[in-house]
């Protein structure tokens, strides 16, 4: 088991955002991680990288304690991550982009961050707009720099937090053969998702989230026909 999360519990203040939330994420797999706003998502993968600290509970990371750890370890160990809004150095080039995270976050020498950013590059199909300024690009261009500085510091788990959001169907398809083929190099990959047709295409299990609690989880048909995911996710009455 890479990642195993035990009664993991937040609040802020007297509002519970989450409780007691039990999971393990298997090696090489694809988690999908659905739930309405305000369900706790994004908090867990706060969580997870160490941006926000466990009152209760405990993480543990390819057989490593993680609770103590500060973001940047957890990186080194093998954690990136992506944000909803793409925060790129906008007045830095893609490239250097790119090698910022693998030198920091992957603590490679520069000499070898080079040949491996390019093939980053190369894989997140940016090779054409390398010394292109990072503020210039278009959305799906920043998600797909997004997704390619958290694989330049070449994680074994990489967070996706809606990634597919503000996409064309078209532009959705071809990020979700992105990932499939991240995930057939070997990274496993938990995806925060409101396009739920991009990440059923990709899934290989779900949970589900709602007011911080998990009240699904499981292979992605059988959840997604769940009588209380359908209500609370899709306000469907069963």
């Amino acid at each position: 088991m890479l990642l195993e999360g035990r009664e993991l519990s937040k609040s802020f203040g007297a509002v519970r955002v989450l409780h007691d939330i039990s999971f393990e994420v298997r090696a090489g797999e694809i988690l999908g991680v659905l739930g309405p706003n305000g369900a706790g998502k994004t908090t867990l993968f706060n969580l997870i990288s160490g941006d926000l600290s466990i009152d209760k509970g405990q993480l543990a990371f390819d057989g490593h304690v993680l609770t103590r750890q500060p973001p940047y370890r957890r990186c080194q160990m093998g954690i990136g991550r992506t944000y909803q809004i793409p925060r790129p150095y906008t007045g830095m080039s893609t490239f250097e982009n790119l090698l910022v995270a693998a030198s920091f976050g992957g603590g490679r020498s520069e000499t070898a961050s080079y040949a491996w950013c390019s093939k980053i590059l190369r894989d997140c199909e940016l090779r054409e707009k390398a010394n292109r300024s990072a503020g210039s690009l278009t959305l799906l261009d920043r998600k797909r720099l997004e997704l390619a500085r958290a694989l330049a510091s070449d994680p074994k788990l990489l967070l996706l937090d809606e990634i597919a959001g503000g996409l064309t169907d078209e532009e959705s398809k071809a990020l979700v053969a992105l990932i499939r083929r991240i995930r057939d190099r070997g990274v496993t990959i938990i995806w925060i998702e409101h396009v739920l047709h991009a990440v059923l295409a990709a899934a290989d299990r779900m949970m589900v989230l709602n007011f911080g609690e998990k009240i699904a989880e499981g292979e992605p048909p059988a959840v997604i026909n769940d009588p209380e995911v359908r209500r609370v996710y899709m306000g469907i009455e069963v």
